[in-house]
């Protein structure tokens, strides 16, 4: 059974930095696009078209996409050999406070032609002093 794992959330201070990471269990993530997407913790209940969208990466890594109110600051990278894509979150901002999904991509390599997403649970990022 096909299983996706966010991991690495937690509570940060405004300016500061996290990692997460999208692993899966039963599945290769090598070949497909993956995406970080985002909702606020009140909103948690909405259905995953509601869901902000914050980067994608290609499925061979050769492109990603940010979005623009966190480029400069968010950056997505992939590591096949250890079936793992990451997000790499600095200079924190408390609007970046949410939790944090990530979606594997089918139908295509690139992030713009993928039909349908499999989503992991989510995790949790608080930005607060």
């Amino acid at each position: 059974q096909v299983q996706i794992v966010e991991s690495g959330g937690g509570v940060v201070q405004p300016g500061g930095s996290l990692r997460l990471t999208c692993t899966a269990s039963g599945f290769n993530l090598e070949g497909h696009p993956v995406g970080w997407w985002r909702q606020a913790p009140e909103l948690r209940d909405l259905p995953p078209n509601q869901r902000e969208g914050v980067s994608c990466i290609s499925a061979i890594g050769d492109d990603t996409h940010i979005r623009e109110s966190v480029k400069g600051r968010f950056r997505t990278s992939r590591d096949d050999g250890k079936n793992s894509v990451y997000l790499q979150m600095n200079d924190v901002k408390p609007e970046d406070t949410a939790i944090y999904y990530c979606a594997v991509g089918f139908g295509d390599s690139d992030c713009r032609g993928v039909r349908r997403y499999d989503w992991g649970q989510g995790t949790l990022v608080t930005v607060s002093s």
